[in-house]
């Protein structure tokens, strides 16, 4: 298929017919849609954004007839438009299910059902978590991995360790929420510095 989205890049758009403008918000909707629903994961909010995004695409476009870079520029656009919503509706402590995510196989798995785009999202968080947990407390990392690498019960893992079951899910959680502060944290710092370069 013809990228359509390159004619934003000749600022030519409101000379094109209504048909063929037609196609290219489909095709702009369609390249941006996964990408932004995986942040907000809310299908009104990312048809807002998606707009919004078009609307600063045809205001304000990178000089020059590079599609790779045109398609750079429009998704930091798009990302930075999704994480002002998230503040706005403060949704951001949401966006990711840590739970489902240290299920690493299994929430590679479903990501792979996806797109190649989605793919790659999936991966990229799972490293940066698998990074986290290097830097954590030696009890929560073990605790982490006890549970959702070698997929033990609690009760098994209070036995080996030789504590409550209470015990063990009190520092679960604080183990998650670790998690999830830091992820959260480091999505906010580089929402922050892509802004601060605008």
């Amino acid at each position: 298929m013809e990228n359509l989205i390159m004619l934003l890049a000749t600022g030519a758009f409101g000379s094109l017919n209504e048909s063929l403008q037609k196609e290219v918000y489909k095709q702009f909707y369609t390249f941006l849609y996964g990408g932004i629903y995986y942040i907000t994961r809310d299908h009104a909010a990312a048809e807002d954004i998606i707009q919004e995004t078009f609307l600063k695409t045809l205001k304000s476009r990178p000089d020059g007839g590079d599609e790779v870079r045109l398609k750079a520029w429009i998704k930091v656009v798009a990302r930075n438009e999704s994480y002002n919503y998230l503040r706005k509706h403060k949704k951001i402590h949401n966006q990711v299910d840590i739970e489902s995510v240290l299920h690493i196989d299994s929430y590679l798995a479903s990501a792979s059902e996806d797109s190649v785009e989605k793919q790659v999202e999936a991966k990229d968080l799972a490293a940066t978590i698998s990074g986290y947990l290097d830097q954590m407390k030696p009890e929560y990392k073990m605790l982490i991995e006890m549970r959702w690498k070698r997929e033990m019960s609690y009760k098994e893992i209070a036995e080996e360790l030789d504590i409550t079951e209470e015990g063990v899910k009190q520092k679960l959680h604080r183990a998650r929420e670790a998690i999830r502060r830091k992820l959260n944290s480091d999505r906010e710092r580089d929402h922050d510095g892509k802004e601060g370069r605008r």
